[in-house]
């Protein structure tokens, strides 16, 4: 047996994941357009919240922020609007006078805020590894080639495509170039009755759940009408016939938060709460959504525990943060997360006080950094299946 009193002390290193958690590196291979900021200030300084009030208060009108439902309580008191993706570019576009936007949110949604805001203003998100997990199941690269695979399927003309407002700028830009459509978890119906007006097929992306949920629940499709599309196999995965019959191209894509949530975790909270009610997001499993009593958007999320009587029960399925808010926010309602399992967004918790300090601080000595540009092109197609979007009844 080796003695372990004279072996050599080992050289551990921190792994590139490790420093990826502790907001210390970035992956390259994430989206675009991730580095390290560089030093941040210390997440125990005291001064932390007083130094983002200055920086802000120094920056005045200059300075526009805005928060997405999921970011932690620390970042959220310094936004000047809260609500989900699309709602925040739009009202970043509604504020020509500031010249940075600060999204405390992931790299998407910055995405679209460019997209959306005057080549004057410029888009920064305090930390460039705040990726999407779904968005990133989606490259350019694999959504071209599934556009190879209908098309020598025969398929491609009668396809439309639809991509959740959770994607990058290129599906964005694909969507555009290729007679589609941008949706969000409010209006994907409106979208999908609009595009199945322009074509036979509606390819969805990145989504599935929120694809398949809308087409089963709101619009009558059976669950046969839907196939599933996976870049990771030859020709997705599919038969010619199979790409023929279908009325629904769902891609193999999810949100790792919603896709947590199980049938087993809404059997669990009816017995653990007798009387309760299960509202979930649509971008849970299909079986999830079909066993809750409510389903909808955060911002139906939020509207439907505004209006619900005192003393209900209500068993939340979306991201934590959102759930404690509201949770807070209505005393006189009995409010859990619908897991066991605590679940966090991890990329919406990178955005943390010392990153929005860095960020604010930096733009109030005049220096422009992590800036999110879209170029021209990408921009162009992007904001056309935007447009289409916003041009829905």
């Amino acid at each position: 047996m080796r003695d372990v009193t004279t072996a050599q002390p080992l050289d551990v290193q921190p792994t590139p994941l490790a420093l990826l958690l502790l907001g210390r590196e970035a992956d390259p291979r994430s989206e675009r357009g991730v580095e390290c900021p560089g030093d941040l200030p210390s997440p125990s300084d005291p001064d932390l919240v007083e130094r983002a009030r200055a920086a802000k208060e120094k920056l005045g009108d200059k300075v526009f922020v805005l928060g997405h439902h999921y970011q932690r309580d620390e970042v959220i008191q310094f936004a000047d609007v809260t609500g989900d993706s699309f709602k925040l570019a739009r009202d970043a576009a509604a504020r020509p006078e500031a010249e940075y936007i600060v999204f405390c949110g992931v790299h998407f949604m910055a995405e679209s805020a460019d997209i959306l805001t005057t080549d004057d203003q410029k888009v920064v998100l305090p930390d460039l590894a705040a990726g999407c997990s779904m968005a990133d199941m989606a490259t350019a690269e694999q959504v071209a080639e599934c556009w190879d695979v209908l098309t020598e399927a025969g398929v491609a003309e009668q396809v439309v495509p639809v991509s959740y407002m959770n994607s990058s700028a290129d599906i964005k830009a694909f969507t555009g170039k290729h007679g589609g459509t941008i949706c969000t978890s409010s209006n994907a119906k409106r979208a999908l009755d609009w595009a199945f007006e322009q074509g036979e097929k509606v390819l969805f992306l990145p989504d599935q759940h929120l694809g398949r949920n809308t087409a089963v629940r709101e619009m009558g499709m059976s669950l046969e009408d839907c196939v599933l599309y996976n870049p990771h196999k030859p020709n997705g995965g599919l038969t010619v016939e199979e790409l023929r019959a279908a009325k629904m191209i769902l891609w193999r894509g999810h949100c790792s938060v919603h896709g947590r949530f199980s049938l087993d975790s809404v059997n669990d909270v009816r017995e653990r709460i007798p009387g309760v009610n299960v509202l979930v997001h649509p971008e849970c499993k299909h079986e999830v959504v079909a066993a809750a009593d409510y389903v909808g958007s955060t911002e139906y999320i939020i509207k439907t525990l505004e209006a619900a009587p005192a003393g209900s029960k209500w068993a939340i399925g979306t991201e934590l943060n959102l759930v404690r808010r509201v949770a807070a926010a209505h005393p006189d309602k009995e409010v859990v997360f619908l897991d066991k399992t605590v679940c966090f967004c991890s990329t919406m918790n990178r955005i943390d006080l010392p990153h929005l300090v860095w960020a604010l601080e930096s733009l109030a000595d005049g220096k422009l950094v992590n800036r999110i540009e879209v170029d021209k092109e990408t921009e162009s197609f992007a904001k056309l299946a935007l447009e289409r979007m916003l041009a829905l009844p």
